[in-house]
């Protein structure tokens, strides 16, 4: 897999904490770098450990899947990807007094709540581990490309929201999710030798 796609997907998965992250910036008050700084490091921390954990569970049935692997990327990825946009387009239609409570909420920024925010927007990792072990690729890559990014991101997305406010956390989700289903497309379309890239 080539450093292009490795930063695809990175990039992908990191827009679940980059949306997140902006709800946090829509009710910090007195934003500032080391607030930013710290919702980085909770999400990007938990992108970059959630592939491999993905990863070493995938691989201990190794045998049993290796006949279908190229399946279960597709399906995993396509998965992710149609969740992410059908989200995106339920949390923009579904905006109101109850969702801006709800936000204020996702703002909170002890540890626990950072923790319970950084599991659930990196369990799309799990997954793209799960995928990576498939296909016999190393994780590392990811993982450390997945941390990275999700940090620079997120600190990004806490200043945009408490900027900007929410105007562009779901088309950022949806991009990511249209990006997924891509790349599992393509996966599919090689392993059946229908298209050869990259």
């Amino acid at each position: 897999m080539s450093i292009i796609e490795i930063l695809l997907i990175s990039t992908s998965l990191a827009m679940d904490a980059f949306a997140v992250a902006i709800c946090n910036g829509l009710t910090i008050k007195d934003i500032n770098w080391k607030k930013a700084n710290t919702v980085g490091l909770y999400f990007g921390t938990f992108q970059a450990l959630m592939p491999i954990i993905g990863y070493y569970i995938a691989s201990t049935f190794e045998q049993a899947i290796t006949s279908i692997d190229h399946w279960i990327s597709f399906i995993l990825l396509s998965s992710i990807g149609i969740n992410m946009i059908k989200e995106a387009y339920e949390s923009k239609n579904n905006k109101n007094i109850n969702n801006k409570e709800q936000l204020e909420k996702e703002s909170n920024k002890d540890a626990k709540t950072m923790i319970i925010l950084a599991i659930s927007t990196s369990i799309d990792a799990l997954a793209v581990g799960i995928t990576f072990a498939c296909l016999r690729i190393k994780i590392t890559t990811l993982s450390i490309s997945a941390g990275i990014i999700t940090f620079i991101l997120s600190v990004i997305g806490v200043k945009i929201g408490n900027k900007f406010g929410d105007k562009f956390e779901y088309k950022a989700e949806s991009l990511g999710g249209i990006v997924l289903i891509l790349l599992g497309i393509k996966i599919l379309l090689e392993h059946l030798d229908i298209i050869t890239l990259f």
